[in-house]
């Protein structure tokens, strides 16, 4: 560490404290040469988690966007702001836990489907139309077949 009032680089640490719930520490220094004292502090760099997305750019992971796409699916549905505030919530720590400082926008995609597919069908059919660019009036069906399919019920036909 530099003093910063000689710019010497040799210091002795007097007394050392956790500071903000043990995430800083903060350190009391001397000089050794002109004898003065100042106070570091130190804390973990923290990488941000970046998203990397379809086009290969990468921007900062923000759970807001999470929050704002679950909002739309589920406007006018019997969810809670609070039950959508726990899902991106779990789908953030779930993120947070598997990658270290880059995630795919597909991937973070798929586990906001997951979430939805359990907690609204409706809401997921919405989310999944624009996640998945739907071209034609098929490719919902055959989403909705696959729903279906999947808890046991049986899948509307196509009127052609």
């Amino acid at each position: 560490m530099r003093c910063p009032f000689c710019k010497a680089i040799e210091d002795k640490v007097i007394d050392s404290r956790a500071c903000n719930e043990q995430a800083v520490i903060r350190r009391r220094r001397e000089c050794l040469d002109c004898s003065r004292r100042y106070t570091t502090y130190e804390r973990i760099e923290e990488m941000p988690l970046r998203v990397v997305k379809k086009d290969g750019s990468r921007v900062p992971f923000d759970r807001q966007k999470i929050l704002s796409g679950l909002l739309l699916a589920c406007h006018k549905r019997p969810v809670s702001t609070e039950t959508l505030e726990e899902v991106t919530s779990r789908i953030e720590a779930r993120v947070s836990e598997m990658f270290g400082t880059e995630v795919s926008s597909r991937i973070i995609g798929d586990f906001v489907m997951a979430e939805l597919r359990t907690l609204d069908q409706v809401a997921y059919v919405r989310f999944a139309s624009v996640y998945r660019e739907f071209k034609d009036s098929k490719e919902f069906m055959v989403e909705l077949r696959q729903m279906l399919s999947a808890e046991g019920g049986d899948a509307p036909s196509p009127k052609a």
